[in-house]
């Protein structure tokens, strides 16, 4: 783990917010110019997820100093939900339902399992 002023247990998920951000924009931003050549997206879309590795590597490799990777994968999965309504809302312009939001519920309740101790 880095020296930073930011907590060991905040920093992994800043980061995996931060990758998830541009992983979100790798995969569906193309939707709104559905006119450019295919090979151009996957281009441009490849140039955006390689600063998503650059954060989403570092943030699992300094975060399992502090979490498991199960709780790393978990927190990832929640982010992108997150990440990912945010997204469609604001730039795909699409609604989320009743039905997205129950699926993600039941996701946020399986991330609760996840952190919870053993049983």
């Amino acid at each position: 783990m880095p020296a930073t002023l930011v907590s060991p247990y905040v920093l992994p998920i800043l980061m995996l917010l931060g990758s998830n951000i541009f992983m979100t924009t790798a995969w569906y931003w193309h939707l709104r110019f559905k006119e450019l050549p295919l090979f151009s997206v996957i281009a441009m879309s490849w140039g955006i997820a390689l600063i998503e590795y650059c954060l989403a590597v570092p943030a699992n490799r300094w975060g399992n100093a502090v979490y498991t990777a199960a709780q790393l994968k978990t927190m990832q999965e929640v982010i992108t939900l997150l990440v990912f309504a945010g997204f469609s809302l604001v730039y795909l312009k699409e609604a989320i339902t009743w039905n997205h939001v129950i699926g993600f519920a039941l996701i946020a309740a399986g991330a609760f399992f996840v952190f919870r101790g053993p049983l």
